[in-house]
């Protein structure tokens, strides 16, 4: 069963966050892409979504324009927008958090991450910039040289 969650602060429009996520089983961002095309992913509205344990502190900041970072393989290589909050009761009966994802998957300059649990918060100033034009639609490099090329700003 999904509600939407509703905000309950009073934010300005500059103030929001991100999102730090593994993407834990994926190879690839077409990996996370084919995940979240199944139905399995998507909740009643065919929207991609993340169910969490947690529900984030900082919600009104992280609705307010924030995204969802994915590392993959070690990097940090795409993101996608969060639409929305909701409330989700899985068949065990615990109430979890549904991070609702824009469908579109955007492409990031590649950035290391150590292993984590859980997710993490990441500042703008943080975050990686956006890949555009050609390098948004190069194939995927090898995760060690992507990551090789990132540590000395080639990437």
């Amino acid at each position: 069963m999904y509600v939407v969650f509703r905000q309950t602060r009073d934010i300005t429009m500059d103030e929001h966050t991100h999102i730090l996520k593994l993407s834990v089983g994926t190879e690839s961002v077409e990996d996370l892409a084919d995940w979240q095309a199944s139905a399995r992913a998507q909740g009643p509205d065919s929207l991609p979504r993340h169910i969490t344990r947690m529900w984030p502190k900082r919600e009104a900041e992280i609705l307010n324009g924030g995204s969802i970072y994915w590392v993959v393989k070690g990097l940090v290589q795409c993101r996608q927008r969060i639409l929305r909050l909701d409330e989700y009761e899985g068949g065990d009966g615990v109430r979890r958090c549904a991070i609702v994802l824009d469908p579109t998957l955007v492409r990031t300059s590649p950035a290391q991450k150590r292993p984590f649990q859980g997710w993490r918060y990441l500042t703008p100033a943080d975050a990686p910039a956006d890949l555009s034009g050609k390098r948004a639609l190069d194939d995927d490099l090898p995760p060690e040289l992507a990551g090789a090329l990132a540590d000395i700003g080639v990437l």
